[in-house]
């Protein structure tokens, strides 16, 4: 699809969708009048890739077997899934669906997945690609039949929330089979503004982390994928193409973009757990609950024989944007499941100001020093989420906030450099 009205024929048969061929090569963001951010939404109101893609009839999709990487979150402006929208399109020759961690339909709880089948509703093939990468992937994709990988998803702004290294096994994979992927943009929910927490170091990569990014990336799906293409990929680049938003702002977050919500996983039930999901999910490293099984999911972290020091000594940190509160809960399943609780509940009173990425070292650093049955996940899962040895260690020596954060800063400041060149909005 032109990315910008106006954008002709001849420039998106040449996959340029409105970006010049010099931009491209050289991994730069297109300027305003190419990417078309900022224009045409109006106050409050954010137009997806996907409605753009259909506005313009799907032409960039025209003369192509299509299959779409989706999940329950890919859905039209009328709250329609677009895999059911493209199906019924005669423009679009839409051949197989992929469906991520969760699932396609997004049944299945974390680290699980629905398996191959076929989706009753259009009876076309559903391959389950989750855990799957390289050529494995490449030949699913060329069993599948399919020229072009459409990707859709809504993320939630972490490097260990899987969905976007799901679009960069697409995207290694694509290059492999000689296919093209299509990215269509979403907002990131909890704003773009900067970025946060630690670089991840390659000896820590897996799938919840497979490039140096930050933890908190302050990036959409469509800025990764041009990022990712243009400097972790470059030794085999995909044909690359993104659809962006219009009406998304950097410092915009998920309430104020006219759009509804839809729980991009069965543990992400609103944006206000967005919010917080950059910090509190590295409570999944240690021995406390980080909610899962109760109602408000990573907005509650703790474990039983945990009593009010935490939330006090949590609270006195006078971290910004937040406070803690002593609560009970007794989680439904996961850790702890059928056993009372005592914790700590987040309750964010200044989104602009508060930071996830610190509120969560904050809750590590007071937990370790008031609750003596404290303790790190045996496989050190701590290590992937922060993407080193480095936070755990500095914790467990008895490091504040301010130094931990002090650690990272270096490799944030050059994680923000790069992420420049490939921003799409202001």
């Amino acid at each position: 699809m032109a990315v910008a009205a106006g954008t002709s024929g001849a420039a998106r048969a040449a996959g340029t969708a409105g970006t010049s061929g010099a931009a491209r090569a050289a991994g730069r963001a297109p300027g305003p009048r190419e990417t078309g951010a900022g224009t045409g939404a109006g106050p409050g109101r954010v137009r997806t890739g996907f409605e753009r893609l259909a506005a313009d009839g799907y032409a960039e999709l025209a003369g192509q077997r299509i299959g779409v990487v989706t999940n329950p979150t890919g859905i039209s402006a009328d709250a329609r899934h677009l895999v059911d929208v493209l199906h019924a399109d005669e423009r679009v020759d839409l051949v197989a669906v992929f469906g991520p961690e969760h699932g396609f339909r997004g049944t299945a709880q974390a680290g699980g997945s629905e398996g191959t089948s076929r989706d009753p509703a259009t009876a076309l093939p559903v391959y389950d690609t989750y855990d799957t990468s390289g050529q494995r992937l490449a030949d699913v994709f060329t069993a599948a039949g399919v020229d072009t990988v459409l990707f859709d998803i809504q993320d939630v702004g972490a490097r260990f929330y899987t969905y976007i290294w799901t679009l960069y096994d697409c995207m290694r994979a694509a290059a492999l089979a000689g296919k093209a992927v299509v990215v269509l943009d979403r907002p990131n929910p909890v704003g773009g503004r900067r970025a946060s927490g630690p670089v991840l170091e390659r000896p820590y990569a897996s799938f919840v982390g497979r490039e140096p990014i930050a933890l908190a990336h302050g990036m959409t799906v469509a800025e990764l994928a041009r990022l990712f293409n243009g400097r972790f990929l470059n030794d085999r680049p995909v044909r690359l193409r993104t659809v962006a938003m219009t009406g998304w702002r950097r410092e915009s977050f998920f309430g104020e973009t006219g759009l509804p919500w839809v729980p991009p996983s069965p543990n992400m039930p609103t944006p206000d757990t967005a919010l917080v999901y950059a910090g509190t999910c590295l409570f999944e490293g240690t021995n406390l609950s980080e909610g899962r099984g109760t109602t408000t999911p990573f907005e509650v972290v703790g474990a039983q024989g945990v009593d009010r020091r935490w939330a006090q000594a949590a609270d006195a940190l006078g971290l910004p944007g937040v406070w803690f509160r002593e609560t009970y809960f007794t989680p439904a399943f996961s850790k702890h499941a059928g056993r009372p609780c005592g914790g700590v509940r987040l309750i964010v009173h200044d989104r602009a100001a508060f930071d996830p990425v610190r509120a969560g070292i904050g809750l590590l650093v007071t937990a370790r020093r008031t609750w003596s049955g404290f303790a790190w996940r045996p496989d050190h899962w701590i290590d992937r989420l922060t993407g080193s040895d480095r936070v755990r260690r500095l914790v467990d020596a008895g490091a504040g906030v301010e130094e931990i954060a002090g650690d990272w800063a270096a490799g944030l400041a050059r994680f923000e450099a790069a992420r420049g060149e490939y921003l799409l909005y202001r």
